[in-house]
């Protein structure tokens, strides 16, 4: 039977950075920001509050530039982060607009926080390709943990054997699976039509 909807992940998937070391590699050299100190000061401690939705972006970061980087606004922090890490993967959205184009509807599930997630679906214009999006801050949950797969189906009014989901890691996948969705890895270069190929019937 065909899949009611596909639920697509960003990070790796939708958006892959070409620089295996992802937005910041470059950071101390454009901005000034210490890399290893942005991730002591702020990702390691206050990482998980933010993508949860516990905690805003803007509440934890701030004090640690002024820790860290002084003459760097919150601003131009999240200015450089999140168009830096903005590369769309174009092969893989035209294999998704025929999938949408077919009648099936398409969904991100993401972990993010709020701004990035508005950032991805207004600023870059995910909004015109997909149809939803589900994520980490939005829900109070994180894949791989089954309640992120019951959040999203309550939020789709649709039961896991349903859905069909894409993702580029590989614990999310199986936890996906384990819970009844229809769901595959993603590699760059991968072929809906191989990974899924009920969503072409």
């Amino acid at each position: 039977m065909k899949p009611a909807v596909l639920m697509v992940d960003v990070d790796g998937v939708v958006v892959r950075h070409p620089d295996p070391s992802g937005w910041s590699a470059r950071i101390e050299d454009d901005l000034g920001v210490p890399r290893l100190a942005l991730q002591a000061r702020f990702f390691k401690p206050w990482w998980d509050d933010v993508v949860h939705g516990r905690a805003t972006l803007r509440d934890r970061l701030t004090p640690a530039l002024a820790e860290i980087a002084p003459h760097v606004s919150c601003d131009q922090l999240i200015s450089y982060w999140f168009e830096g890490d903005a590369h769309l993967d174009d092969a893989l959205l035209f294999q998704l607009a025929e999938v949408r184009g077919s009648g099936v509807p398409l969904h991100l599930a993401t972990v993010q926080e709020h701004e990035r997630a508005s950032y991805l679906w207004n600023a870059l214009r995910l909004c015109g390709r997909f149809d939803d999006i589900h994520y980490a801050a939005q829900l109070g949950v994180s894949k791989p943990s089954q309640d992120f797969y019951a959040a999203v189906e309550q939020r789709v009014a649709l039961p896991a054997s349903a859905i069909a989901f894409i993702d580029d890691t590989e614990k999310n996948v199986e936890a996906a699976i384990a819970r009844g969705w229809r769901a595959a890895l993603w590699t760059p270069g991968a072929t809906l039509r191989s990974l899924i190929p009920k969503l072409y019937d």
